[in-house]
């Protein structure tokens, strides 16, 4: 496993959520299932955020939520303490501006005809939330569905740092959800 957060949290590509007091149990989860996947390089580790965990692939980490979901649904019994994994495309600084610029360039995986929503999920963090999107959906000529968007702008505030991605409702692991439709 990896220890040295502060590098690890400028450069992840996967947040996952745990429950309160289990992510160090998270780290070693899903360290062993990245090792699992070939990914010998992988890194993980927990977030001054309760519940969070960061982590880093080699792997698209869209196809490593694909390979984790494919575990999930051979093994369920792997996953004890990983609840959710969500793909990260960009790590930015907590700040509108450069919030924005990432979600300009990522809003190029929204198509012509697809409609999106921004959601934001903000901790510690005192940039008022509605702020946030207002600047990431201005960037975007796009229609809206708040309800059932082809696609969603989700910024992940860490505090002092932002995960922006733009991503089907699909591409999130939600363990508990998963297991359900089993």
């Amino acid at each position: 496993m990896h220890r040295g957060e502060q590098n690890l949290l400028n450069d992840f590509n996967l947040l996952l959520s745990s429950p309160r007091g289990r992510e160090r149990e998270t780290c070693s989860e899903i360290w062993a299932l990245f090792n699992e996947l070939g990914d010998v390089a992988f890194k993980v580790d927990r977030t001054n955020v309760i519940g969070l965990v960061v982590a880093k692939t080699r792997l698209n980490p869209f196809e490593a939520v694909e390979k984790l979901r494919a575990i999930l649904a051979e093994r369920p019994e792997a996953f004890h303490y990983t609840l959710k994994v969500t793909p990260i495309e960009r790590v930015v600084p907590t700040d509108l501006n450069a919030i924005k610029n990432a979600v300009g360039e990522l809003s190029t995986k929204i198509g012509k005809d697809e409609k999106f929503r921004v959601t934001v999920e903000k901790r510690h963090s005192e940039l008022p939330t509605i702020d946030i999107v207002e600047a990431a959906a201005s960037v975007i000529d796009r229609k809206v569905d708040l309800e059932h968007p082809d696609k969603i702008v989700l910024v992940e505030v860490l505090g002092k740092l932002t995960g922006i991605s733009v991503i089907k409702p699909s591409d999130i692991l939600a363990i508990a959800k998963e297991r359900m439709s089993f």
